[in-house]
């Protein structure tokens, strides 16, 4: 894939997410999808901050879309290659400080295989 396409990617990544359609945000990625968030590691201890697949991932952004319902994304940058997009963007909620955030999404065959979050 060209960066443009990993940047189609990222951008329908956001449009799911502020949408909260949980299953279109899952289209995007592989069946053994792993994903890494500081803050799993911090609910869930024994993950080590660590879900792999789609079961797991649909249980995860389920709790945080059921829990936080104003949950929202803002790009403030997007940063691709052939493989992966590293993004930046502002992760708000209602009564909650926003938070900066950074996330990188690595992609083969136009599917995220495995995505880390980082928290400013």
């Amino acid at each position: 894939m060209n960066s443009q396409e990993i940047t189609s990617v990222a951008f329908k990544w956001f449009d799911a997410f502020n949408q909260h359609n949980l299953e279109q945000l899952l289209s995007l990625y592989d069946d053994n999808a792993q994903h890494y968030s500081p803050k799993l590691k911090i609910k869930k201890p024994e993950t080590n901050g660590f879900v792999t697949g789609k079961d797991a991932l649909r249980e995860w952004w389920k709790d945080a879309f059921d829990r936080l319902p104003s949950l929202q994304y803002k790009v403030t940058s997007l940063t691709a290659n052939s493989d992966r997009v590293f993004m930046e963007y502002v992760r708000s909620v209602n009564d909650e400080e926003d938070l900066l955030v950074a996330e990188v999404l690595e992609i083969r065959d136009g599917k995220i295989v495995f995505s880390r979050v980082y928290h400013g």
